[in-house]
């Protein structure tokens, strides 16, 4: 059997997840995406609709639809920001807040199953190789323009 490269274990476990969350979401008419963002608002104060993005992860467009599903449900409503009256401060509806509890008992429940069958120890190796990768990346270390990586892309041609 061939070896399985780290990017194809992360790929293949997060798609896993994604449609495992998305199988629940769709039960009470919801997305992963639209239960990641009622867990990203803050339940009393919301959020400034430009720090959502970046804090979620998401593209403005994936975003904008996001909130557009979210807002048509009854579950956000968007508030000018009194600091700044140019700018929007996502709010959470009394349904987004109970939404968004249901979110948090589908996010523990899948916590609570994965410890239950993953040794403690196992589980912080696995953060820590998490930080790791994500440092590498952050830090351009993976795709730098040195001798390394210019021998990597040569191999690659021969292939």
């Amino acid at each position: 059997m061939k070896e399985r490269t780290i990017d194809y274990v992360l790929r293949a476990t997060w798609q896993a997840v994604s449609r495992m969350y998305n199988e629940e979401a769709g039960k009470y008419g919801a997305t992963m995406s639209i239960g990641f963002a009622l867990l990203s608002i803050d339940k009393e104060s919301g959020i400034p609709s430009t720090a959502l993005g970046p804090q979620m992860g998401m593209e403005p467009t994936s975003l904008t639809r996001t909130l557009k599903s979210m807002e048509e449900k009854g579950l956000i409503v968007r508030k000018k920001n009194p600091v700044d009256g140019r700018g929007v401060i996502i709010h959470l509806t009394k349904l987004g807040k109970e939404k968004r509890d249901l979110s948090k008992a589908t996010v523990l429940r899948f916590n609570d199953i994965v410890k239950q069958h993953v040794p403690q120890e196992k589980l912080e190796h696995f953060m820590e190789v998490a930080d790791i990768i994500n440092d590498l990346i952050a830090d351009k270390q993976i795709f730098k323009d040195d001798h390394e990586s210019i021998h990597s892309k040569q191999q690659l041609k021969k292939i």
